[in-house]
This record gives structure tokens, sequence and C-alpha cells, in this order.
């Protein structure tokens, strides 16, 4: 009996350690088979996301090509659209031209027909007319008229200095002098046929002058109604009456042209007697050396007062910048002086450029000036 008890022990000890073998390999097995699954899983979704990464680049790559030949396309046919368009405005503007000249050659043609002696006439008085608008005011000879001597001062006050533009008669001459903003006074002249609103202008403004025209010795662009030397005193009395109606606020006249009317000491007298008795003070441009201001102005015993200084006798803006300066001192020297320019856009901007030179100077109005 004990012996059976030994054998049966031995085999069933054989038997658990065949099972042990067993559940051990199959553990082993599974382990292998979980760690390849887990391994192969994570290498196989890398793989996964490289190739989508690969796809989704080629997918960009073809998106960006077809929006390049589409943008390329749009804009060459936006530019193919400029063009006929740009063709087909040079074509209109060239036609237009074209169409414009013809009738105008047919206009002259017709009008050369059909015009009389007296309107040829008068078409060249208004052509002359809009040609000075935009020239220098009149000066006799090639050397600007000096103004006569003045006692040089001892300066107690700041010097002061009057800048007038002359022949302002439209909007765009008033807005440029505007734009400056400093006190710059304008002499407006009296109203044309091409120029018929100066006076309704010089009305809005609060100061103003007016440019008289006076007969010159060479200057053959006159204005209308210009005064002349041998004009009576009841004419000149009559021109001045028509002033001062278009100008009702005149205090001050200065000449236009004038070179011949100036240098005549009876015709002065007479322009000066008829100022006193409407009030209203002349201011001498200097078109001429041999002025007879001064001589008349001392007979009435009154102040002489007279232009020191042409700003744009050239019109270049550095010789006009040079003139500024020596207004300025001039006003330094006498305490006082008159500076005269022009509407030109290169004065406007000289004046502009030079208002850091105004600080050593009073800028004042002509009726600030004594």
């Amino acid at each position: 009996m004990p012996r059976r008890k030994k054998n049966s022990s031995k085999k069933q000890s054989k038997i658990l350690i065949y099972v042990a073998w067993i559940l051990t390999f199959i553990a082993v097995a599974l382990g292998s088979i979980v760690a390849g699954y887990y391994f192969g899983y994570d290498d196989a979704k890398k793989e996964a996301l490289k190739k989508e990464h690969i796809k989704e680049e080629k997918r960009s790559s073809v998106l960006k090509k077809l929006e390049d030949s589409s943008a390329k396309k749009e804009e060459s046919d936006v530019n193919n659209r400029l063009k006929e368009v740009l063709k087909k405005e040079s074509r209109t503007i060239t036609e237009d031209k074209e169409a414009k000249e013809e009738k105008e050659e047919k206009e002259v043609k017709a009008k050369d027909a059909n015009q009389t002696k007296a309107e040829k006439e008068k078409d060249k008085t208004k052509e002359a007319v809009k040609e000075y608008e935009d020239a220098s005011h009149e000066v006799e000879g090639a050397v600007l008229p000096a103004p006569p001597k003045r006692e040089i001062v001892k300066i107690t006050t700041k010097p002061k200095l009057a800048i007038i533009i002359d022949d302002v008669s439209v909007k765009s001459h008033i807005s440029s002098v505007e734009s400056l903003k400093l006190p710059i006074t304008m002499s407006f002249l009296p109203p044309s046929e091409l120029r018929p609103n100066s006076h309704t202008l010089a009305s809005k403004e609060k100061f103003y002058m007016v440019h008289l025209p006076m007969e010159a010795q060479n200057f053959k662009r006159e204005e209308p109604f210009t005064l002349k030397v041998d004009d009576s005193e009841d004419k000149i009395l009559q021109r001045i009456i028509e002033i001062k109606k278009l100008f009702p606020r005149v205090k001050y006249i200065n000449n236009h042209a004038g070179s011949k009317f100036t240098s005549d000491e009876r015709a002065v007298n007479r322009l000066i007697s008829v100022l006193n008795e409407q009030n209203i003070s002349f201011i001498d441009s200097r078109t001429i050396g041999e002025s007879k201001v001064p001589i008349v102005m001392k007979s009435y015993k009154k102040q002489y007062v007279g232009r020191d200084v042409f700003l744009d006798h050239q019109v270049d803006k550095n010789y006009i910048k040079s003139q500024i300066k020596k207004a300025i001192e001039v006003a330094k020297m006498h305490g006082s002086a008159i500076a005269i320019g022009h509407p030109h856009a290169n004065t406007i901007l000289a004046i502009d450029e030079s208002k850091h030179l105004f600080k050593d100077v009073e800028l004042v109005l002509v009726d600030k000036l004594y």
C-alpha cells in the first residue's frame, strides 16, 4: 500500500509540471501576441498618418497649381480688358480731338469770311488783354526804376512791410493770396469784359485797393477805360466816381502801368486833385523813374507813398525770394517799405517759403503802414 501511494504522488507531480509548462507556454504566446499587436498597431498608425500627410501635401500642391493658373488667367483677362478699354478711350479721344479741330477750323473759316474789320480789331484787343492776365507788370526800361531817396532812420519799433498784390481780378487770385494767411493787400483791377466780377469779389474782402489803369509809354496791351494824359479833370472825376460806385470802400489806389501818365506832371496834378476831393490816397507803383507823383504830392503838402521793391519783375522763384529779402532790408533801413507783386504761382510760393524772414518785420496792410 505505501508503494502505490508513492507512485500515484509522482504521477500527479509530473502532471502538474506539464500543466505548468503548458500554462507558461500559453502565457508567453499570449504575451507575444499582445506585444506584437501593440507595437504593430503603433507602427501601422504612424505609417497611416505618414501616408495621409503625403496625400494632403499632394492635394494642396494640386490646389495651389489650380489657383495660380486661375489667378494668372484672371489677371490676363483683366489686363486684356483694360487694354481694350484704353484702346477704346484712346480712339475716342483721338476722334474727339480730330472732330474738335475740324469743327474749330470750320468755325475760324466761317468767322473770317463773315467778320467785319471792327470785329477783328475787337478780337485782337480781347486777346491782348487776356494775354496780359499772365504777364508781369509793365515797367519802362530794362532796369527797374528806383524809388526816391529816403532818410535812413534810427528804428525804435519793429519796421513795417506792406506787400501789395496787383492785378487781382478772379477768384483763383484771391484764393491763392488768402492761402498764405498773411496780411497781404490785394489791389483789384476794375471790371472789364474778360473779368466782369472783380468788383463783386472785392466787396467780400475786409480791405482792398483799386489798381487803376493809366496810359503807358510803350505798353500796348492796354486795359479798357485807361486814364490818358490828355484826359480833363472832369473826365478823370467821372472815372473815379465810377470806381467808387464799383468799389464803395476804396481808400487807396495805385497805378496799373501808367509810365506815360505818371511822368506827366499836369496829368498827375489833375488826378491827385480829384483823389483828394474823393478822400482817396494814391500809392505810386513807380513804373518809371521820372515819376512826377513826388513833386505833385509835395505841392499838396501830402506825404509821398510809393513802391520800394518790385518782387516779380522776373517771374523766377529764387529771384522773387531775393527781392523779398531786399524789401525787408529797405524796411529795416527806413522804418517801412512797400513791395509790389502779382498773383503768379511763383510769387505766392516765394512769399510762402519766405515766411520765416518776416519775423524781422511787422507785415501789415497798407492802411497800417503810416
